[in-house]
């Protein structure tokens, strides 16, 4: 296909290991294993491990690893040297970050967020306010309501910047200034942004930041993430969960806690070195292109997808993401009342996308090893499944554990 011949992502697609015959549309969800990855691990297991033992904290620099990889995750989002660590999860990070955001507003007692937010973003955001030394309300509030709800007693707002169920992408700088101009700080969760939209946290005069290294980035399941603390806040903001080795000098063991410098600070306990080396070997994958390239094919993957299936499947489908490129990540949304059906009858067509409740089918696109026929071979499974009403086969009235 001409699409698929003038590319110039196309030798990427290589450098992961893809099953074949299948299209894979859920690297929104856990991304694909790349060889890299798969090197860096085998190496730790095999070398470092196995030979190094626990010299490998010295000789591996095993140590070095949260900062040294947050250093290359920082141009996927736009940030400076030693602005980012990788380390714990998404949800443990957040809980770091709004802890220590309410105790630079300690006149305010109120954080926003948005009632359509990622439900584990308002778990942890409700669980750390809770526990605030002051009393401090969460409001989640419908985010286009944002100008009208923002006043001068909230102290923090926090937002996903791509919806994990529409696709939606914010307006990075827009909002993060609106909310600076009440005299709040801005948290903004990257988990469905990095490596799949051009970000720039510098130019946006973001506070903090954490997103997750297991979807667009193709860390592994359940890879460390990553926080983003704007350099005028280090050494200001406090971690509220320090931990030995983000102490100042963990190894001379002191019992009174001393923050280290810079983003080694927000490392809280020992990070899991075989991960790390999978979300390593993950990076140099990015490390072959840059978000312009990318977010280029990721818009035409889109818009040929939502092209096809508004063509092929005229008002069977509402599609949910938006059309205008600004206000679109890299996945596209489909409404259906029977959207857990159709998804479950594509997976047995081998075109794997997933399903968000209540009537979501959710289909990510990933241009480091998507093709444009991979788009066009997609719709025409979805068109037979629609055509053929295999999404109301009995066996999909009961759901998986995992959607």
């Amino acid at each position: 296909m001409a699409l698929d011949a003038a590319d110039s992502l196309a030798p990427l697609r290589d450098e992961f290991f893809l099953n074949d015959g299948e299209i894979y549309l859920d690297g929104n969800s856990l991304g694909p294993l790349s060889r890299a990855a798969s090197t860096r691990v085998n190496d730790v297991l095999n070398r470092q491990w196995a030979k190094d033992l626990v010299r490998g904290w010295n000789v591996d620099e095993w140590m070095a690893l949260p900062t040294q990889l947050g250093n290359r995750v920082a141009p996927l989002i736009g940030a400076k040297p030693g602005e980012v660590v990788v380390a714990d999860t998404l949800t443990i990070l957040l809980a770091k970050l709004i802890g220590g955001a309410l105790e630079l507003r300690p006149d305010r007692h109120v954080i926003l967020t948005d009632v359509a937010n990622f439900h584990s973003d308002l778990y942890v955001v409700e669980a750390v306010a809770s526990r605030a030394a002051r009393p401090v309300t969460v409001r989640a509030i419908d985010r286009g309501a944002l100008e009208e709800e923002i006043s001068d007693d909230v102290a923090l707002v926090m937002l996903t910047h791509v919806d994990f169920r529409s696709g939606e992408m914010l307006n990075l700088s827009g909002i993060t200034a609106a909310v600076h101009d009440a005299g709040a700080l801005m948290l903004w969760d990257f988990a469905h942004s990095t490596g799949a939209v051009p970000l720039d946290v510098e130019g946006a005069n973001v506070d903090f930041a954490a997103g997750c290294g297991y979807k667009y980035l193709n860390g592994g399941p359940g890879a460390p993430a990553f926080a983003y603390v704007r350099t005028t806040w280090q050494g200001v903001v406090e971690n509220p969960l320090p931990g030995w080795l983000g102490h100042a000098r963990p190894f001379d063991f002191e019992l009174t806690y001393e923050p280290a410098t810079g983003m080694q600070a927000f490392v809280t306990s020992s990070p899991s070195i075989i991960a790390l080396a999978a979300l390593s070997g993950a990076l140099e994958v990015f490390e072959r292109t840059n978000m312009d390239e990318l977010r280029a094919k990721s818009l035409a993957l889109t818009d040929l997808f939502i092209d096809l299936v508004e063509t092929r499947l005229p008002g069977v489908f509402d599609v949910v993401t938006p059309r205008a490129h600004e206000r679109r990540g890299s996945q596209v949304a489909l409404r259906h009342d029977e959207a857990y059906g159709v998804v479950q009858a594509l997976i047995e067509r081998r075109v794997i996308g997933d399903f968000r409740a209540p009537d979501i089918c959710r289909f990510g696109f990933t241009p480091l090893y998507l093709r444009f026929v991979d788009v066009f071979d997609a719709v025409e499974k979805l068109v037979e499944v629609m055509d053929g009403d295999a999404f109301l086969d009995e066996r999909f009235k009961i759901r998986n554990a995992v959607t």
